[in-house]
C-alpha cells in the first residue's frame, strides 16, 4: 500500500500544481508556460494510468488472498470435523518418548542375563493376538446387499468385542491352572476341549466366548456381520464337534 500512498501524493501534487496554473488562465500565457501546461496534463494522465493499473494489481491480489482464506478456513474446520469423531476403535499407538527404539549392538547383547532372557521368552508366550480392525475402503467394498443397514461404526464395534473375548480366553489359557478360581478352571478345560489339530497356533473363539466375555448379542443381525468379516478377510470358520471356531486370519 505505501507504492500507491507515494502514487497518490504524486497525483495529488501535480493536481495541485495544474489548479495553480488554471487560477491564473485568466492572466495571458506566454507560450512557454502554455507548453509546459500540456507538458504537465500529459504526465498526470500517464501517472493516472500507472495510479489504475496499481490498483487493479492490488484488487487482484486482494481477491487471491480471500480465496486462499476461505480455503484454510475450509480445511480448518474438515480437519476439526475429523478430531472431534474420530472413530473409538482408532487407539493411538504408544511410541518411545524419544522417537526411536533403543538399539543394542552386539556387546550390550551379549551382556543379557539368562533371567532377561526369560523374560523375553515368557511375553512372546503370552502374546495375544487381536483382529485388525476394518478400514473404510474395505468397508465400502463390501457387497451392499451383504452390509445392509450396518454401519461402519457398528461393523468395527463387533471387531472390538471379538478382540476382547480373544483376550480374555487366551488370558485364562495362559495362567497356570491351579491359580485359576473355580469358574475360570470349568472354562479352560472348555477352551481346551474345543482344541482341534487344525487350530494348533490358532487364535480362535466360539459363540459360547462372546456370550461370555462381552454384551454382544450373538443374533441373526451377528452372524451377518460375521459374514462381513469373512469378506473382508478378518476370520473363518472351522466346523466341527457340534460348535463353529471363529479363527482369526
Amino acid at each position: 500500500m505505501s507504492e500507491l500512498d507515494d502514487i497518490s501524493h504524486h497525483i495529488h501534487d501535480r493536481i495541485s500544481s495544474l489548479q495553480r496554473l488554471l487560477d491564473l488562465s485568466v492572466v495571458e500565457f506566454p507560450q512557454n508556460k502554455i507548453k509546459k501546461l500540456g507538458q504537465e496534463l500529459f504526465a498526470l494522465e500517464r501517472l493516472l494510468e500507472e495510479f489504475e493499473k496499481c490498483v487493479d494489481q492490488q484488487k487482484e491480489q486482494l481477491r487471491h488472498l480471500k480465496e486462499l482464506e476461505e480455503s484454510f478456513q475450509k480445511d480448518f474446520k474438515d480437519i476439526q470435523h475429523i478430531k472431534e469423531n474420530i472413530p473409538a476403535h482408532m487407539l493411538r499407538k504408544k511410541g518411545p518418548v524419544n522417537g526411536s527404539e533403543p538399539v543394542m549392538n552386539q556387546n550390550e547383547t551379549a551382556d543379557v542375563k539368562p533371567a532377561q532372557l526369560e523374560n523375553v521368552k515368557k511375553t512372546i508366550k503370552n502374546f495375544i493376538r487381536d483382529m485388525e480392525f476394518i478400514t473404510v475402503s474395505e468397508f465400502e467394498n463390501i457387497p451392499q446387499y451383504m452390509r445392509g443397514r450396518v454401519s461402519y461404526q457398528q461393523l468395527n464395534a463387533v471387531v472390538q468385542s471379538i478382540n476382547t473375548a480373544v483376550t480374555a480366553k487366551y488370558k485364562i489359557l495362559h495362567q497356570s491352572v491351579k491359580t485359576l478360581n473355580n469358574h475360570a478352571r470349568k472354562l479352560h478345560q472348555r477352551f481346551k476341549e474345543q482344541e482341534t489339530s487344525d487350530t494348533k497356533g490358532q487364535y480362535f473363539v466360539v459363540e459360547d466366548d462372546i456370550r461370555e466375555f462381552t454384551q454382544m448379542k450373538v443374533d441373526k443381525r451377528f452372524q451377518g456381520i460375521l459374514n462381513m468379516l469373512r469378506h473382508c478377510q478378518r476370520l473363518r470358520e472351522l466346523r466341527g464337534g457340534g460348535i463353529t471356531r471363529y479363527m482369526l486370519i
